[in-house]
């Protein structure tokens, strides 16, 4: 990460959300979620994933309460930051626009967003 407009809350901490979490969060039918997104794309470049690797949470605000409790709470960035990667091997890169709708981490009206992204060589 090379530059980041915003306050500079990510998240490492919780994995790609898949339909087993959301069936956690009481979702009884199939929901977009990360993981189906990565394979999606994946696959799209005849490619297979061998394990969904741990991702970065750009913008997610999960703050760790206390000795080993997660909060799922709104972002604390603003319309128009953004964050610059750059990449120092070849690489590929999968991005998701989160489609959680059942905790707050997409805001507080818990509606996903559009991502955006250019690259530049």
């Amino acid at each position: 990460m090379v530059e980041d407009t915003s306050p500079g809350v990510h998240d490492t901490l919780i994995a790609a959300r898949d339909r087993y979490r959301y069936e956690l969060l009481g979702c009884t039918e199939l929901h977009d979620n990360c993981t189906d997104n990565l394979f999606a794309a994946m696959a799209e470049l005849g490619l297979t994933p061998p394990e969904v690797p741990c991702p970065l949470n750009l913008h997610m605000n999960i703050p760790v309460k206390g000795d080993v409790q997660v909060d799922f709470c709104a972002p604390v960035s603003e319309p128009g930051d953004y964050v610059t990667l750059r990449a120092e091997m070849d690489c590929v890169v999968v991005l998701s626009a989160c489609p959680q709708d059942m905790v707050p981490v997409n805001g507080v009206s818990q509606t996903p967003t559009e991502a955006h992204f250019r690259i530049v060589s």
